[in-house]
């Protein structure tokens, strides 16, 4: 598969059809800037629409994930009018949401600290695997800032009350309170970091890639919606699902004692 270039991304897809997007700028230890964030969306966007994509991992090049907002990106922000600095905020935030709904399933490999914006970013992973030795913290109010584009996705990877601790704070979490609060869920020595991401994966193969893609919608739509509205919704989408292609033949498959179509092994 051909796959796009990008000046501060690297992404490859391999033959299972796993995604391997990663942020590139290790001098900066991979912080967001305009650029960064616009080829992110773009590298969502094509992910979203290619065919055969199963997976993505999110990860970073060196010893950090991402360090937050680029300093010297928030600076020239500064210099500029406020309608081009709700611009620049809007297009961090059209960034994270095209990823937290992309259809496929986005592993997190963290490979180490991750601040402010970075958080963030693992906050829009379906899945988060994390090195022992990180260290994390939402450190916008030490600068006079807010968690402003990332709260929605934090908030609602460690609920309120850890939120306002760790925002109000910008204390320092260690890899096993991160975990414990929700926002990574594994840790793991650095050498088994990989292993940990191939286990995942292994599993995520063995589903059909319409029905994940559909119960993440179905997710996020009994999250944000009453009981009495999800009860309609639901029924409405187990019925869908029994006239799929994919429900169909993966019945028939079970009774029939083989493998499903989405299934090589």
């Amino acid at each position: 598969m051909n796959t796009p270039t990008y000046e501060t991304l690297q992404l490859v897809v391999d033959a299972r059809g796993v995604a391997r997007l990663t942020l590139n700028r290790p001098d900066t230890h991979n912080a967001l800037n305009a650029t960064l964030i616009s080829e992110l969306r773009r590298a969502v966007d094509w992910l979203a629409a290619a065919p055969g994509v199963r997976a993505v991992v999110l990860t970073g090049t060196g010893k950090t994930f991402c360090a937050g907002g680029d300093l010297g990106w928030m600076q020239d922000n500064m210099k500029k009018s406020r309608t081009e600095r709700v611009g620049e905020s809007g297009d961090l935030a059209l960034m994270l949401r095209a990823l937290n709904e992309l259809p496929m399933p986005v592993i997190g490999r963290i490979n180490g600290p991750a601040y402010g914006g970075g958080v963030g970013m693992i906050s829009v992973c379906d899945i988060t695997i994390a090195v022992d030795t990180g260290i994390y913290s939402l450190t916008e109010v030490r600068l006079g800032l807010l968690p402003a584009n990332i709260a929605p996705y934090v908030v609602a990877r460690m609920g309120e009350a850890n939120a306002r601790r760790t925002f109000l704070t910008a204390r320092r979490m260690s890899a096993a309170e991160a975990q414990r609060l929700g926002l990574l869920s594994e840790v793991v020595a650095a050498d088994q970091l990989d292993a940990a991401i191939e286990r995942e994966l292994a599993d995520l193969l063995q589903c059909a890639p319409g029905a994940v893609a559909a119960t993440k919608k179905l997710v996020a739509y009994v999250q944000a919606h009453d009981l009495p509205t999800n009860m309609i919704y639901t029924a409405d989408k187990l019925a869908d699902a029994w006239e799929t292609e994919e429900g169909c033949d993966g019945i028939a498959a079970f009774f029939g004692k083989r493998l499903p179509m989405w299934r090589q092994v």
